[in-house]
């Protein structure tokens, strides 16, 4: 199976020690975000983790620690995107972030690490011209170290809209003209762009539209086949995707991008990383005498096939 920590917040940039912490110890607690009564609890094992998928905007904390998630399969979704500290006040410098995406890179290898550009957005600084220029600057970088980018447009979700009220829908033409740009800028470099659940309308330009976190990309991340339960289904209809198994928790990732669909507000967030316990098997908070843990069932998906 696959364990996600990077759907509700960045765990490398923000909770590493916690997460070594869960590694050393062998489990995590994780709250269901729309039940909190409801305490899941995962095994962080090899024999049935096969794979952990990182989401992260700062992979630097995470780097010192790589001895001990050497035992797991890991796969790491890098966002690198222009945007300055009026939308990402705590991401922090674009050179620094590609410096670590190719210690990644050296360290576990192109099929383990991918680069996000995204969530797209068009205002009067950041024109499509911009974008298409920055897009090549950084994939010029990167070439060499990372074989896909995923891309996608942003999503005004009313968390988004009431924290950017001033971002606007991205309009086919422009998606068009992004995506077509994009595509040519990625061949250039060795790199596949794709999109993610973004349809298919960008697939006559070169996008590779089959999905982003599929179970290709882990099995060559893995070098090995997955024999995937048939009721794994992706968590939403226009995507591909196989991750589940979030251990994470919203209102908790400190980067505060304004177009982020995953914090309410900063009052929040900054309320919740105070309380975090590195020691606590729960990312947030502690368990309650009331709280029931349900073990989740987990089993290794490996086929023990190699593949070539």
């Amino acid at each position: 199976m696959i364990i996600n920590t990077g759907q509700r917040t960045d765990i490398p940039a923000f909770y590493a020690k916690w997460f070594i912490n869960r590694i050393k110890e062998g489990y995590v607690l994780v709250r269901n975000p729309y039940r909190k009564d409801w305490v899941s609890r995962y095994e962080l094992n090899p024999d049935v983790v096969d794979c952990i998928a990182f989401c992260t905007k700062n992979p630097a904390p995470m780097l010192p620690y790589m001895d001990i998630l050497k035992p797991f399969g890991q796969f790491w979704f890098v966002t690198i995107t222009p945007y300055g500290k009026e939308i990402e006040p705590n991401v922090p410098a674009k050179e620094k972030v590609i410096a670590d995406f190719i210690t990644l890179s050296e360290t576990l290898g192109t099929n383990c690490v991918c680069w996000r550009y995204d969530p797209i957005f068009i205002t009067q600084k950041y024109s499509i011209e911009r974008h298409i220029a920055d897009f090549e600057s950084m994939a010029e970088k990167l070439s060499g170290y990372t074989k896909v980018c995923v891309i996608s447009f942003i999503d005004l979700y009313e968390k988004v809209k009431r924290n950017f009220p001033e971002a606007r829908s991205v309009t086919s033409s422009e998606r068009a003209e992004i995506g077509r740009a994009f595509a040519d800028i990625g061949k250039k470099y060795g790199i596949t762009i794709k999109g993610c659940a973004e349809g298919k309308d960008l697939a006559e330009f070169g996008v590779d539209c089959s999905g982003c976190q599929t179970v290709e990309t882990f099995e060559n991340a893995l070098c090995c086949n997955l024999c995937v339960p048939k009721n794994k289904k992706p968590p939403r209809a226009e995507c591909n995707c196989l991750l589940g198994a979030d251990i994470g928790a919203y209102d908790t990732c400190g980067h505060l991008c304004r177009y982020c669909y995953a914090n309410t507000n900063k009052e929040n967030v900054i309320w919740n990383m105070k309380i975090h316990n590195p020691d606590s098997p729960l990312l947030l908070g502690e368990l309650a005498p009331n709280e029931e843990i349900h073990t989740v069932f987990q089993e290794s998906w490996v086929d023990n096939q190699l593949r070539l």
